[in-house]
């Protein structure tokens, strides 16, 4: 056990644990389960220090399913909070948010918009503290302005415009938008800020009253997704987070739509790309992750021939060789001992919060050689890909092994626990890679 895992306070440890029960990747504390990331760390430091100083970065992660795609995004979004950054992660779906679509992307980018402080949607409080620092920000320069409300609102409203004056050559109805919600609370109408608010954040059938009374027109486009983003910016860079960490999760999923909508997408995102490399986002760290087959593959960014071209990396160097710095990260997938060295982690977590004496029970009832026949057997139940393995594994060894120690004192799990995998907690993934003469399936 570490002194990390020792000095886990409980309600991390909680969190932690109870999302590894119910098969979940945890919200928060993904640095005390971080398995061979390490090789990451300071590629990414000098990623999240670039962004923070009004750069910005793009990276692609590649890995099948079940490599631990979505726990690298989560962990380099812990870090980017530590960093001082806001995140999102938004996830790229065929209906929901298409890709092809980027006022969608964006609107969602605003509904799941994180800070340190501040959980989804942040976007209501990042835009107070805006309106708080340019207030401070005039004070600081006329200090009379505070005893005259129009003055200071003339002054603001001054500033505003300084501040967007790049992002209103674009997009000019984001700094109107954003003047109209501070006129719509300055007048105790709280209903027409909310409304204004909301279209500000890409939500469509907004009130057309709160339309009239913010000066802006109709719904948020796709070509007007990139200004609201590039104003975004300014307002988190303003408000004292230095960037963004937006993450588009699953970006495979458009190999399945219609041709047309396919190329559409793929040039959208050729367009995010180059606009992040011209330096259009300062402050923006844009993350995608998809499968091998969606980079490699025909129906993927092989297609549009100029993506291909910005996203190519060679990988046919041994993995421990691959390029941190460069624009695609290769996951490799856990093997049996990188599972044993994630439950090693996960029991010293769990022990960390018992008495001495009922951690060194757990220690010796659930040590590495029983971790190790854990992880090979539920490796073994799903088709020998270990792969796919650790979310079952993470979860039948808390919920199934260490609870059970842990809350009775004659059981043993080499003698007691029976390792069973009903159809109902798999995932689909988890089914395809089972075969049926391996697994004995608790069918309903």
């Amino acid at each position: 056990m570490t002194a990390a895992e020792v000095g886990v306070s409980a309600a991390r440890r909680r969190d932690v644990l109870d999302a590894l029960r119910r098969g979940a990747v945890p919200a928060a504390g993904l640095d005390l389960l971080a398995v061979g990331l390490d090789r990451f760390e300071r590629a990414t430091i000098e990623d999240l220090a670039a962004v923070a100083t009004g750069g910005s970065v793009f990276k692609a992660v590649r890995g099948e399913y079940g490599s631990g795609k979505t726990f690298i995004t989560r962990w380099l979004a812990e870090r980017a909070k530590k960093a001082g950054l806001a995140t999102a992660e938004v996830q790229i779906s065929e209906n929901e948010t298409p890709l092809h679509r980027l006022e969608t992307v964006y609107r969602r980018l605003t509904e799941r918009l994180t800070t340190a402080t501040f959980p989804p949607s942040a976007l209501r409080q990042v835009v107070d503290g805006w309106f708080y620092a340019l207030e401070e920000d005039v004070l600081a320069v006329d200090e009379a302005a505070g005893v005259n409300a129009a003055a200071l609102d003339r002054a603001v409203g001054e500033l505003v415009d300084r501040r967007l004056a790049d992002v209103g050559r674009t997009a000019p109805a984001f700094a109107a938008a954003l003047r109209g919600y501070r006129a719509a609370l300055a007048t105790g109408d709280e209903a027409t800020a909310a409304a204004v608010l909301a279209w500000l954040g890409g939500q469509p059938h907004v009130a057309a009253s709160a339309r009239r009374a913010a000066g802006v027109r109709g719904d948020l486009d796709h070509f007007g997704a990139l200004g609201f983003l590039q104003g975004l910016l300014v307002v988190l860079r303003d408000s004292g987070f230095r960037g963004l960490l937006l993450v588009l999760d699953e970006v495979e999923t458009l190999q399945r739509v219609r041709s047309d909508a396919r190329d559409k997408a793929l040039n959208a995102l050729r367009q995010l790309i180059d606009e992040v490399h011209s330096g259009r986002f300062p402050g923006l760290f844009l993350v995608i992750t998809g499968t091998p087959a969606f980079y490699d593959g025909t129906q993927g960014v092989q297609r549009l021939a100029p993506l291909a071209q910005r996203l190519a990396t060679d990988f046919t160097a041994h993995p421990k060789f691959d390029n941190p710095r460069a624009v695609q990260l290769r996951l490799a997938g856990f093997t049996e001992a990188s599972l044993v060295e994630l439950g090693g982690r996960v029991r010293g977590l769990y022990a960390g919060g018992l008495p001495g004496d009922e951690a060194g029970r757990i220690a010796r009832l659930v040590d590495d050689a029983y971790l190790g026949e854990l992880a090979g057997a539920v490796a073994g139940r799903l088709g020998g890909k270990v792969g796919v393995a650790p979310r079952l594994f993470l979860k039948k060894l808390v919920a199934d092994v260490l609870d059970r120690v842990d809350q009775f004192d004659d059981f043993d799990p080499r003698r007691d626990y029976p390792l069973t995998i009903g159809a109902a907690e798999m995932t689909d993934l988890e089914r395809n890679a089972a075969r049926a003469d391996d697994i004995d399936l608790d069918l309903p």
